[in-house]
């Protein structure tokens, strides 16, 4: 009661005051004043009034808790709480974000198979048998700092288990995190990773399902049977007619789905998604098999690349290397073709192809320094789009030996660049000169690039 009855006596003394002329500042001043004083005795008189009143309204919420058994409850410990919310809601986030990775991790072992089947060449005559065999040293854990969950390349047959645990640890590694180059990474790796694991759980939308009845439109259109949608080209007319058609090959856009097709949709909603029968009658046919190869060859030439064995998939500059590098790296929705064809080729029966063409753009983006608009997709896209992995892990350690700014390489985990790392240090000894004489560009390579 003193609370409210002090303000309303100061006002009045201040009144009487006033009026009985001992106060000599005027009427202007002495309302400002009092309207601030009023604004306090206001605030008091609410928070008094208000107090009470919350009390009764908790009281009358949980009419059936005693005055006893509140001051027997135990006191809350505010900062556990805040630490069990966040862990919840971290998990949360994690299973969201992983929720495709679990998916796909089942099908790893079908990856792991595949891997093992392919009998392809190797990348050069200089490459070891580093990666024969899944080493103890390359075992990498799910807390390491640039740790993917969604690339299997440094994964062995044991750890399989222990990746679809790390799933849910993608939120440990801040450094990872904060990095843009990682970030953009991880996002690609996920595409890429569910090509490899064979597209599992894939629905496709119905706006991409062909209304029409024949069930092997892309098989059918590389027999010849068929053409394309809706140019209404056939196979033969695109390896005659477009040949060196340059300015075609670049601004039509509705063929690429057709030359290469893939267990996924593109922009050309007239095309259809490969199928799994398709795919196996594809690999089994080998007219189906020589028209991929000419398409193949089609599209290198319009990239200023010729290949050279038809065996091992090795690729060269072209003569005319330099004005296509310039329409390449000008127009980088080509990018996406490239990818594109590296899918195909390991989906119809040429995997042994992807290798040597993602080292020729590795080689050229960073060791000769061209194609400077190609380097990231090369990193993020090319290189994981090749199915086997003892070839992913080589093309990296190409990479990564021939990457500028070390620092910033975000495509392989920490603890294999720290034992790259070492051995690059070890570089200089005669002993290890020739190992890595690989790793380098070739003189004699690059004074045939040269003369063309």
């Amino acid at each position: 009661m003193r609370t409210v009855l002090y303000p309303l006596r100061r006002l009045a003394v201040g009144i009487m005051a006033r009026f009985s002329n001992n106060r000599p500042y005027s009427l202007v001043e002495w309302l400002w004043r009092k309207l601030g004083f009023l604004w306090c005795c206001m605030r008091r008189i609410v928070r008094f009034l208000a107090i009470p009143w919350l009390k009764s309204v908790e009281s009358q919420a949980d009419p059936e808790k005693s005055v006893e058994d509140q001051q027997n409850c135990p006191k809350v410990n505010v900062e556990e709480k805040v630490v069990e919310v966040v862990e919840v809601v971290e998990a949360e986030q994690s299973r969201c974000i992983g929720q495709n990775e679990n998916s796909a991790a089942g099908k790893r072992a079908a990856d792991f198979n595949r891997d093992l089947a392919c009998k392809r060449p190797r990348l050069g005559s200089g490459d070891s048998d580093e990666f024969d065999s899944d080493d103890e040293e390359y075992r990498v854990e799910t807390t390491d700092e640039l740790y993917c969950g969604y690339d299997s390349t440094w994964e062995s047959e044991g750890d399989r288990e222990e990746a679809q645990r790390g799933t849910l640890m993608r939120n440990r590694r801040p450094a990872a995190s904060k990095h843009y180059k990682f970030s953009r990474f991880e996002n690609s790796a996920r595409d890429m990773q569910n090509y490899r694991h064979d597209y599992p759980n894939q629905t496709r939308p119905q706006r991409f399902i062909n209304p029409v009845s024949d069930d092997k439109p892309n098989l059918n259109f590389y027999l010849g049977s068929t053409p394309s949608l809706p140019d209404g080209v056939y196979i033969y007319q695109f390896h005659s007619e477009w040949y060196a058609k340059y300015d075609q090959l670049e601004f039509v856009h509705s063929y690429i789905q057709w030359l290469f097709p893939l267990q996924e949709p593109g922009m050309n909603h007239e095309a259809t998604t490969l199928t799994k029968e398709e795919i196996k009658e594809f690999c089994q046919n080998r007219n189906a098999k020589a028209s991929l190869l000419k398409s193949y060859k089609l599209m290198l030439d319009f990239y200023g690349i010729r290949l050279c064995d038809e065996n091992t998939g090795e690729v060269k500059r072209a003569s005319n290397w330099r004005d296509r590098f310039d329409n390449l790296n000008s127009h980088t929705h080509n990018n996406l073709r490239i990818t594109r064809i590296l899918k195909c080729l390991g989906t119809l029966g040429y995997p042994h192809y992807q290798a040597p063409l993602v080292r020729f753009f590795l080689k050229e983006t960073l060791v000769r320094k061209e194609l400077p608009n190609v380097k990231d997709s090369v990193l993020n896209y090319f290189v994981f789009a090749v199915l086997d992995k003892k070839q992913r892990r080589s093309l990296l350690k190409f990479a990564y030996f021939n990457y500028d700014c070390k620092d910033e390489f975000v495509w392989c985990p920490k603890k294999i660049q720290m034992m790259w790392s070492r051995q690059l240090a070890s570089k200089p000894q005669n002993g290890n000169k020739k190992a890595f004489e690989y790793w380098s560009l070739d003189k004699e390579d690059e004074a045939k690039d040269q003369a063309n």
